[in-house]
């Protein structure tokens, strides 16, 4: 499946019939299994139906930050980017990709 960056909003929890998503440098992740993360009022809930890239390179739950770039990483952000891929890619099916 590939879906704009428009069309992956609607994938944030808010919809119950909908399944949840989050991006990773475009790809899709299928989250719908962790509602409590990242449904409506779980600590992870601003991810969903967006692409977090920068926020989880950053560690941050800054709107700013909820942004596919990765312009202007440190080394250290790109490994921990690194770091929550694997864990997304463990625990959670890829569904597609984000194009423009």
């Amino acid at each position: 499946m590939e879906i704009s960056i428009q069309q992956l909003n609607q994938y944030n929890g808010t919809d119950p019939s909908k399944p949840i998503y989050v991006a990773i440098k475009g790809r899709i992740f299928d989250v719908t299994t962790g509602n409590s993360f990242y449904g409506p009022g779980g600590s992870y809930s601003m991810f969903a139906g967006k692409d977090a890239t920068r926020a989880l390179a950053k560690m941050s739950k800054n709107e700013e930050d909820v942004i596919a770039s990765v312009d202007g990483l440190t080394d250290k952000e790109l490994g921990v980017l690194a770091d929550w891929e694997k864990k997304f890619e463990a625990k959670y099916p890829v569904v597609g990709r984000v194009v423009s």
